[in-house]
């Protein structure tokens, strides 16, 4: 693999620590990639070990936290023609990101590689592994694996021009279950999304709770569907979201985030093409008939 041909953005917050010992990892590398930190104005001297401990590695430093969007940033600066996603607390097996760019070298129809998950310090599959390797959408014949709708934010290879031409990850949802609306905006510029159980991510996400984080997963999945699917669908959505939210505090901090965010998502709203669409039902009644 050319050492230019591959990017690995890490988009990162006052995680110091954890930011270095993912980027050891990803020095330790055979591929040898680029490695791109856009830092989200950290505060905790992040910039400076970056500087001191990592002066190979490129730093993109931005004025405030832009959340997911940072991701953005990072493909933007990237001078390959391939993005590889870690978070501070990921990243890749070696061969794992020759084997994703040998795949997209072959494949032009390729967008998007979502790759097997495995959880540090044991390497337990991540749940998503069985629903990727288990998709039964349709794809074009020679895929190294299942045709999917799907990935997990620090475990994707993207073609860059791909990414930039589908909009990159949505402003309105900041941050959490972003990785959705993308995978339907790739799809609909008409880009295969696929998995490779071959590539292989690991991710080391600290065990304890984490504060918020199912509150903006329900706020975005409803953005989501008010963005991307028919109407009666974001309404059903929102409708079972205000039930759970009787009952739910989550829920009922997520309903109180989505309604000031409906007028946006509603100037934003740009329906799936029918035969995207098609598949995310598809995808939805599977899920549902296998519960």
């Amino acid at each position: 693999m050319p050492d230019s041909a591959l990017t690995v953005v890490i988009a990162t917050r006052d995680r110091c620590d954890r930011l270095a010992g993912t980027l050891r990892r990803l020095r330790e590398l055979p591929e040898n990639p680029v490695i791109l930190v856009v830092d989200n104005a950290s505060t905790d001297g992040t910039r400076r070990m970056l500087a001191e401990h990592f002066p190979t590695v490129r730093t993109l430093g931005l004025p405030a936290n832009r959340g997911a969007l940072a991701r953005n940033d990072g493909v933007a600066a990237a001078a390959g023609p391939y993005v590889a996603f870690s978070d501070d607390d990921s990243w890749w097996e070696p061969g794992s990101l020759a084997r994703a760019v040998e795949l997209l070298d072959a494949d032009p129809r390729v967008g998007l590689v979502a790759a097997h998950t495995r959880v540090a310090p044991d390497g337990a599959p991540d749940p998503l592994n069985d629903l990727l390797a288990g998709s039964s959408l349709p794809g074009p014949a020679g895929l190294p694996g299942p045709a999917v709708l799907g990935f997990l934010g620090c475990a994707a290879v993207v073609r860059r021009s791909a990414f930039l031409a589908a909009g990159g990850f949505h402003p309105l949802l900041f941050f959490g279950a972003e990785e959705t609306l993308l995978a339907y905006d790739m799809a609909a510029a008409g880009w295969v999304l696929c998995h490779d159980p071959r590539v292989v991510a690991v991710h080391g996400p600290d065990p304890g709770p984490r504060p918020g984080r199912a509150t903006v997963i329900h706020r975005n999945e409803a953005l989501t569907a008010w963005l991307r699917r028919p109407l009666p669908v974001a309404l059903a959505h929102t409708c079972r979201l205000a039930r759970l939210a009787l009952g739910d505090g989550d829920a009922r901090r997520a309903l109180g985030q989505l309604l000031p965010r409906l007028p946006a998502a509603l100037v934003a709203r740009r329906p799936l093409p029918a035969a995207v669409e098609a598949a995310v039902r598809h995808l939805e009644l599977t899920r549902d008939t296998t519960r």
